[in-house]
């Protein structure tokens, strides 16, 4: 499974963005073994930028999406592409992955697909 993180930095001890269009970068993530790619954003200071990331990121097939803070406009490019986004999302992205990690096994054991 892949993850899309908004990050303030460029590793896994940065920072989850607060800011999902403006946010300086966007790692890349495995989730199985947290290795990654740092994308730098280029829409960080475009008019629009929420909506051309959201795009830009629907074209990188991740899974899901982790993020600080989101508007309704690249939510909703994000949910119909079927990405699962994690927003109101604190601290590092090691943190913020391992508590999504976390989460995800739980709902599995609980629909009974563990």
């Amino acid at each position: 499974m892949k993850a899309g993180v908004i990050s303030e930095g460029d590793t896994l001890d940065s920072l989850v963005a607060e800011d999902f269009g403006h946010s300086p970068y966007f790692l890349l993530v495995d989730m199985d073994t947290y290795d990654y790619t740092v994308v730098d954003n280029e829409f960080a200071t475009a008019d629009g930028a929420g909506y051309k990331v959201a795009n830009a990121i629907v074209s990188l097939k991740v899974d899901l999406v982790i993020v600080g803070g989101i508007g309704t406009h690249g939510l909703k490019i994000l949910q119909d592409a079927g990405i699962r986004v994690w927003y109101d999302m604190e601290g590092t992205v090691e943190e913020s992955l391992d508590y999504v990690k976390n989460r995800m096994a739980l709902e599995k054991k609980f629909e009974g697909k563990e």
